[in-house]
């Protein structure tokens, strides 16, 4: 069962690897990225970060729509880690069951804009996110489960 889709350009790290799995009960962990399931250096660190007793799988997009898609992950309490908006719309368009995504931050960089304290959104995020929320997906911001969730149509 998934229990929670976060967009983080940060992937694993100390408040998603211990805050949200505890918070969550999860037993596994999905990061979704196409750049990632291709460096290996990546996933080694990666590899370091995740907390005892969780199972994690790095995988690209396609293969992460297949096996969400095929029952496989359905055993696990699951968290799925994204690292882009952009990745959150591919998922989202093939994974019918994802209907809340949380965004945990996203990179500041020219030609974004900070619309939270770890947020940064381009245009092309925003016209993304509101296409999205046009199909029925919600998206929440919340950077830990005991800070007040805020809905992302107030922020873009």
């Amino acid at each position: 069962m998934i229990k929670l889709v976060r967009v983080d350009h940060r992937l694993l790290h100390g408040q998603v690897a211990f805050t949200w799995t505890k918070y969550l009960g999860t037993d596994c962990i999905l990061i979704a990225n196409d750049e990632v399931a291709r460096d290996e250096l990546r996933m080694s660190a990666l590899r370091l970060s995740k907390p005892t007793g969780i199972k994690l799988v790095i995988k690209n997009i396609d293969d992460s729509v297949q096996a969400l898609q095929s029952g496989a992950t359905d055993k696990y309490s699951l968290m799925i880690l994204l690292e882009s908006i952009d990745d959150a719309r591919r998922l989202t368009e093939k994974v019918d069951a994802i209907r809340t995504v949380n965004l945990g931050g996203t990179k500041s960089a020219e030609g974004r804009r900070q619309i939270s304290k770890a947020l940064f959104v381009s245009d092309d995020d925003c016209v993304k996110l509101r296409a999205m929320i046009e199909k029925g997906i919600e998206f929440n911001v919340q950077m830990i489960p005991n800070e007040v969730s805020q809905n992302i149509t107030n922020l873009i």
